[in-house]
């Protein structure tokens, strides 16, 4: 089934709609919790958790890209679950945390850009770098994947990787000053 069928069967209020999008992204939302959660049974608890907010998001939201808008459920509840289970961990922190607070500068509302100005510029930033700049970029801050996972999975050295994370986030901070955003 096509994702604006889908889309138009949330929209009627449709519960085939849940199903057909389990049987055509489940294993892409489990994938995107498992990635941050490291449990199958916390990434399935997230899984019911997406098809519940895409029901109670659906409309008034129209997703564009049904697959993008439900890994970002996904990832957000999978966040979320994170925390939650390691909110007595206050050494662990998660990776998402350490983007956040290099994004949060800016002592005004005024000085702070929207989110789609944010997420334009990250793309156009990550764009600009080379491939394996970012993967490390992407696997780090939005798949949460530990910097030993990224490492093996790029056949890295550990240093290599904190390096690159390192240099990155500083010509980060230097592009997102070049275009108005203060820190």
């Amino acid at each position: 089934m096509k994702d604006d069928e889908i889309i138009s069967q949330f929209c009627a209020r449709d519960e085939n709609a849940i199903e057909q999008a389990r049987q055509k992204y489940g294993r892409l939302i489990r994938s995107v919790a498992m990635g941050i959660l490291r449990s199958a049974e916390d990434a399935e608890e997230c899984e019911n958790e997406v098809y519940l907010r895409a029901w109670n998001s659906i409309p008034p939201t129209i997703p564009v890209y049904l697959s993008a808008y439900l890994c970002k459920i996904s990832r957000s509840v999978a966040i979320d679950r994170y925390n939650y289970n390691h909110a007595a961990k206050r050494g662990e922190a998660l990776s998402i945390d350490e983007l956040s607070d290099f994004l949060s500068g800016g002592e005004s509302a005024e000085d702070r850009l929207t989110e789609s100005e944010l997420t334009r510029l990250l793309n156009s930033f990550l764009k600009s770098q080379d491939y394996n700049t970012r993967v490390i970029f992407l696997r780090r801050y939005w798949f949460a994947d530990s910097i030993q996972e990224i490492a093996q999975r790029l056949h890295l050295t550990v240093g290599t990787v904190k390096v690159r994370l390192s240099r990155t986030n500083k010509k980060l901070r230097e592009y997102l000053k070049k275009n108005g955003y203060s820190l």
